[in-house]
């Protein structure tokens, strides 16, 4: 096969299309995949071939592309997603090809900079924050952020007044498609979320635009100040916050799921700064909501997240699924409801839950992102030296 430059392609039921792009390139008797989104690169080294096929595990949230080789030039197949107890699947086509090339001039309408954004399914709506930057060339990137997360890395053009936007880590794939207009407003926007989902988004620009800090409002419930739960780690060990290695000291318990890939983008940061500043008294433990309540099934989800990023706190199996409508009771009933996934709690030396923290604002968000990590330290550096 060919090596370089390849444009995939996703393809939903209803014909529309996620495009992705990657680099292939030959090791020794196999393949590597980086997968391209603005600056954001997915190292894919887990390839198969077999006779006429690939089979391409993805590194992250239990999915993978089977794809046929059509000729050097050519592949057609799979991408499939796991779940607890099913999968989705959408057509994967890819192309060898030169990277392609951008428009040189100027846009009518430049889209950089901040954008209020109001997405809707069905009666349900949702505020959010669109991060843009327009180059010269016509490329847009950037991220979106919602009080649940950001979608991460997004990628596209603006032509005319058509915006597309797509995004593909392996584990969520998407386009966003809208119509600009001089006055700088979005109109018909449609978000085409993974197999199935499409949800409806308008917008208008607005340097000020923010989300409201109190979407959730987690709270700690009344006669409750820290946590009591006991959980095995990955290793098969019971841990509690009255462990010796957690005796006054400032811990950060972060909830996820190997299926979120917010999770991983605060996984990645949160490890970077344990490792840095663990000798200061901060400890760090992660609390993992699983798609199946099976503890080996989840150790063996939450593998790849722990090695792939050399993580050195300990992940502790809930032995709840996520989906579970009663996770908070069941784990952590001090708290009025886990709503969010990644959701951060500080604890202070005393024991005590100090401030949550719903969400997370990724290194797509830009400024968003800088924002939290000031936060976040300060208020580390807050219970550090009470």
């Amino acid at each position: 096969m060919h090596t370089g430059n390849w444009n995939g392609e996703l393809l939903r039921n209803d014909s529309q299309k996620i495009h992705f792009n990657f680099q292939l390139e030959k090791a020794a008797s196999t393949y590597l995949i980086q997968i391209i989104s603005s600056e954001n690169t997915l190292n894919v080294d887990e390839i198969r071939q077999q006779d006429d096929s690939l089979i391409i595990k993805l590194p992250y949230f239990d999915s993978e592309i089977r794809a046929r080789i059509i000729n050097s030039k050519l592949l057609e197949g799979k991408y499939i997603k796991h779940f607890a107890d099913s999968s989705t699947s959408m057509v994967f086509k890819a192309v060898s090809t030169r990277p392609r090339a951008m428009m040189t001039d100027e846009p009518a309408v430049n889209i950089t900079g901040t954008w209020e954004l109001d997405f809707s399914y069905g009666k349900n709506r949702m505020p959010a924050v669109g991060e843009f930057l327009h180059e010269r060339n016509g490329k847009v990137s950037g991220s979106i952020l919602t009080p649940y997360g950001d979608y991460r890395f997004l990628e596209g053009n603006l032509i005319g007044e058509n915006l597309t936007l797509n995004v593909f880590d392996g584990g969520f794939a998407a386009v966003f498609k809208a119509k600009v207009k001089a006055d700088k407003t979005m109109t018909d926007g449609k978000m085409y979320n993974g197999a199935y989902i499409t949800e409806s988004f308008t917008g208008k620009y607005n340097p000020d635009a923010n989300l409201p800090d109190s979407f959730f409002n987690t709270q700690v419930l009344p006669g409750k100040s820290g946590f009591g739960f006991k959980f095995k780690d990955t290793d098969g060990n019971l841990v509690s916050l009255t462990d010796a290695r957690y005796k006054n000291k400032v811990v950060v318990v972060q909830v996820l799921g190997s299926w979120c890939p917010n999770c991983l983008d605060e996984t990645a940061f949160l490890n970077e700064y344990y490792k840095a500043n663990k000798h200061k008294g901060i400890e760090i433990v992660a609390l993992a909501y699983e798609r199946t309540a099976d503890y080996d099934r989840s150790v063996k989800a939450l593998m790849p997240f722990r090695t792939r990023l050399k993580v050195e706190y300990p992940f502790l199996v809930t032995g709840v699924a996520a989906s579970d409508p009663y996770r908070t009771e069941k784990t952590i009933p001090e708290i009025n409801k886990l709503a969010v996934f990644p959701t951060t709690f500080f604890v202070d030396k005393k024991g005590n839950i100090a401030k949550i923290h719903t969400g997370y604002n990724g290194p797509a968000t830009g400024k968003h992102y800088e924002q939290f990590k000031k936060e976040f330290e300060a208020t580390v550096n807050s219970l550090l030296s009470q």
